[in-house]
C-alpha cells in the first residue's frame, strides 16, 4: 500500500493541516501517534493552538483520530459536496488557457463554465466551482488592463499600426493626460470607404463604456450590408468636439468627403458639418426621427392615420407639391401648425422629405428600413459598464464578424447568378450577371411592376420620345419618361437612379418595350455590382503571398486538434489509458520546448516576437503614458441611450488645452499635435 498517498487522501478528506509528521517512526511503531493536526481559524497570536487532534496509523493503514476536542467537531462532508472543498479545487494553467481562450472568443464568463461542465458531463467533475470561475474571469480582466485602461488600447492601436502601414489612429488627451477623445481605422476601412464611402451614416445614439463617452461610429452601406468606416470616441457633444471629429475622419480618408451623411437630430452636429463637409448634403435618419414623434407624442403613436400620415410626408412623396399638401394636411387635421418641435421639423424639410432630396444619392438608406437596420448594428455588445479595452475587443469582433459574413456574401455572388420566379427575359439575365444576389431581388421587384404597368406615348421633340407609365388602379404612380432611343438616356421623374443607383419600373418598362437587352452603361451603379471589389481583393491576395501568409497552420491545427480530442475520448474513461496519455504529453511537451528553445538561440527570425519596424521612430504608446478619462459624475441610473433629439441639450463649458498623438501622414513621426 502507498502509504504517503493514503495518508494524503485521508488528510484532504479530514481538511486538517500537518504539523508533525515520521513516516519511518510510523512504519516501526503502527500504534504511535503521527499526525497532529490544528485549526488555522483559531491561533493565539504566539501561534499556539487552541484545538489540537491527535492520529494513528492502524494496521489496515488507515489513519484514526484518537484524541480531539468535541466543541470543534463538525460532521463529516457528504460525498456529493466533496468538490466543494479548497483541496479539490485548483484552477490549473491549462484549465485557465482554456477559460482565456473562450473569454477572447466572446463567451461570457457563465457561457464558458456552462461548456466546460458539459464537456466534464457533470459540473463537480470540472475541478472548480461558478465562484472561482468568475473571479478568474474577472482576474483576467484586470490582468488585461494592469498598465491602465486607456493605455492598453493606446498600445494595441499602436501594434495594429506597425503590423498594418496603412492603419490611421489619433488619440487626444486633455490637460491632466486623460484620453478625451479617440479615432481609428485600418486599411480595409479605408477601401471600402472609397467605394461606398459616397453615403455615410454617423450615429452618436449609444453609450457603450463605463467613462460614457460618446461612441461614434461611421457606418457605410455595401450592398445592404453594413460596412465599417472608422470608429470614435468624444467626450461631448459641442460643435468644436465634431469640428475636430469630421476634420479628423477627413483627414484618415485622404480628404474624400461624402455626397450625403446620415446623422441624428442634435444641433451641435449639423452647425459642425458645413465647416468641414460644405459639399456634402447632411441628412436627418429616418429612424430618429420616428422615434421622437413616438416619445414626443405619445396620444398620436397609437392613431394609426396620424401616423400613415407622418410618413408619407417622410418618405411617401414623389414631389415638393405632393409633400406641401401632405404636410399641410397632417399639421391642419391634428392642430400642429403652431407646435414648436413641428415648425422646427418643417424648417429642416429638405434634410430629412425624400421628395426634396431625390438629386443626391443616398443608395437606398433614406428608407426608415434601411436607417433602423443601420442604426441597431452599431450597438456592438458592449454597455454602461464596458471598459475601453473590453469594447475595443468587441469592436474587432464585430467588424470581424462583418467580413467575413461579407466573404461568404461574395463567394456565393461568384460562384453562382440568381434565378428567378419570372421568365428569365434578356435584360433580366444581364443584370443577374452584374448585380449581386441582393440588388438583383431589388431590381426584379421593379422588372416585375414594370411589365405590369401601362404606357402611352404623349409626344415625340426631336430623337427624344415621351412616354406616360403607370400602374393601373394605383394613384400617384404616374410618370412621363422621356427616352433618347440614339444615346440610348432615359429620365424618370422619379429620380430614383439619382437617388439609390438603380433603375425604376419607369424606366425600365420603356427599355424593355424597346427591346434593349442590357442596361445602358451610365445606369450601371459600380458600387452595386459584383465586381465593386475585384481590386481590393486582388490587393490582399498580392500582400498576402508577399507575407506568405496563404500557406498558414490552420489546417494542421484544426487536424491535430480533432485527433487529440479524438485520443481523449478513447481514454478518459479508463485509468491506465490516462497515466500513458499524460505520460506521453509530458514527453512531448519537454521535446517541443528543447526544440524550440534551440531554434531561439540559433534563428533570428525569432528572436523577437513584437513586430517593430527598421528605422522607425519611438513609439507614441513608449512615451506618452496615457490616463483613462474621467468617469461622468452622473445621478441615478444611467442609459446606455442618450436622449434622442436634443435640440435643448447643447453642453457648454470651459476649454482646456489638448494635445494629440497617433499614426499615419501627415503626422507620421508621431509628434504630438499642441
Amino acid at each position: 500500500m502507498d502509504l504517503n498517498r493514503c495518508i494524503q487522501e485521508t488528510i484532504e478528506n479530514f481538511d486538517i493541516n500537518v504539523i508533525n509528521f515520521d513516516l519511518n517512526e510510523a512504519v516501526e511503531d503502527e500504534e504511535q501517534t503521527i499526525i497532529e493536526v490544528v485549526d488555522e481559524n483559531e491561533v493565539h497570536e504566539e501561534n499556539q493552538p487552541l484545538m489540537q487532534a491527535q492520529a494513528k496509523l492502524n494496521k489496515e493503514g488507515q489513519l484514526e483520530i484518537v484524541q480531539h476536542v468535541l466543541v470543534h467537531n463538525h460532521p463529516l462532508t457528504r460525498p456529493q459536496w466533496n468538490h466543494f472543498h479548497r483541496s479539490e479545487r485548483a484552477m490549473t494553467g491549462i484549465k485557465g488557457q482554456v477559460i482565456e481562450a473562450m473569454q477572447e472568443s466572446g463567451l461570457r464568463p457563465m457561457e464558458s463554465f456552462n461548456y466546460m461542465s458539459n464537456e466534464a458531463r457533470v459540473e463537480d467533475a470540472i475541478g472548480h466551482t461558478v465562484k472561482d470561475h468568475m473571479n478568474y474571469c474577472y482576474k483576467l480582466k484586470l490582468k488585461a488592463i494592469e498598465g491602465g485602461d486607456s493605455q492598453v488600447v493606446c498600445d494595441k492601436l499602436q501594434e495594429t499600426y506597425f503590423e498594418d502601414p496603412n492603419f490611421f489612429f489619433r488619440v487626444r488627451l486633455d490637460s491632466y493626460g486623460r484620453v478625451c477623445n479617440l479615432f481609428w481605422r485600418d486599411s480595409m476601412m479605408l477601401e471600402d470607404y472609397k467605394i461606398y464611402g459616397d453615403v455615410t451614416v454617423f450615429d452618436t445614439t449609444y453609450r457603450t463604456n463605463r467613462y460614457n463617452l460618446i461612441c461614434a461610429p461611421f457606418v457605410g452601406n455595401n450592398h445592404w450590408k453594413n460596412t465599417m468606416f472608422a470608429c470614435s470616441f468624444i467626450g461631448d457633444e459641442t460643435t468644436n468636439s465634431f469640428v475636430g471629429l469630421f476634420e479628423t475622419f477627413k483627414k484618415a480618408m485622404g480628404g474624400k468627403c461624402h455626397v450625403s451623411l446620415f446623422i441624428d437630430q442634435d444641433a451641435a452636429m449639423l452647425a459642425a458639418i458645413p465647416k468641414v463637409f460644405p459639399n456634402t448634403r447632411h441628412r436627418l435618419c429616418l429612424w430618429h426621427l420616428i422615434q421622437n414623434v413616438v416619445t414626443r407624442f405619445g396620444v398620436l403613436k397609437s392613431d394609426d392615420t396620424f401616423k400613415a400620415a407622418f410618413m408619407k410626408c417622410l418618405s411617401g412623396c414623389i414631389t415638393e407639391a405632393q409633400f406641401e399638401v401632405c404636410w399641410d394636411s397632417m399639421t391642419t387635421k391634428y392642430k400642429l401648425k403652431n407646435n414648436s418641435w413641428f415648425k422646427r421639423l418643417y424648417s429642416l424639410k429638405h434634410k430629412w422629405s425624400t421628395a426634396l432630396s431625390k438629386d443626391f444619392s443616398c443608395a437606398g438608406i433614406l428608407s426608415s428600413q434601411r436607417s433602423e437596420s443601420t442604426n441597431h448594428a452599431v450597438g456592438f455588445k458592449a454597455n454602461k459598464k464596458t471598459n475601453l479595452t473590453e469594447f475595443y475587443n468587441i469592436f474587432q469582433k464585430t467588424v470581424k464578424t462583418w467580413r467575413r459574413n461579407e466573404d461568404f456574401y461574395e463567394f456565393n455572388n461568384i460562384k453562382s447568378i440568381p434565378t428567378s420566379s419570372y421568365p428569365m427575359s434578356v435584360l433580366l439575365k444581364h443584370d443577374a450577371e452584374i448585380y449581386t444576389h441582393t440588388l438583383f431581388r431589388d431590381f426584379e421587384e421593379e422588372f416585375n411592376l414594370a411589365i405590369g404597368s401601362q404606357t402611352k406615348l404623349l409626344f415625340i421633340n426631336g430623337d427624344k420620345m415621351v412616354y406616360q407609365v403607370y400602374l393601373e388602379g394605383r394613384d400617384g404612380t404616374t410618370q412621363a419618361v422621356t427616352y433618347d432611343p440614339i444615346n440610348q438616356t432615359i429620365q424618370c421623374p422619379c429620380k430614383n437612379f439619382e437617388e439609390s443607383g438603380c433603375l425604376c419600373f419607369h424606366s425600365l418598362r420603356i427599355l424593355h418595350m424597346h427591346s434593349i437587352e442590357t442596361i445602358p452603361e451610365q445606369y450601371i451603379s459600380f458600387r452595386w455590382t459584383k465586381m465593386a471589389k475585384d481590386k481590393v481583393w486582388e490587393i490582399m491576395e498580392a500582400e498576402q503571398r508577399m507575407k506568405g501568409t496563404l500557406n498558414n497552420f490552420t489546417p494542421w491545427r484544426l487536424h491535430m486538434i480533432r485527433k487529440y480530442y479524438s485520443l481523449i475520448l478513447k481514454s478518459h474513461k479508463f485509468k491506465q489509458a490516462r497515466k500513458v496519455l499524460e505520460e506521453s504529453f509530458t514527453k512531448d511537451s519537454s521535446a517541443i520546448d528543447e526544440i524550440i528553445s534551440a531554434m531561439k538561440s540559433t534563428d533570428n527570425h525569432y528572436e523577437n516576437t513584437t513586430c517593430v519596424k527598421e528605422n522607425s521612430e519611438p513609439t507614441s504608446s513608449s512615451v506618452v503614458q496615457v490616463l483613462d478619462p474621467a468617469r461622468a459624475k452622473t445621478k441615478g441610473s444611467q442609459s446606455n441611450k442618450r436622449i434622442l433629439g436634443s435640440y435643448d441639450y447643447m453642453k457648454k463649458g470651459k476649454r482646456r488645452k489638448h494635445r494629440e498623438f497617433g499614426a499615419k501622414t501627415p503626422n507620421i513621426n508621431n509628434k504630438y499635435m499642441l
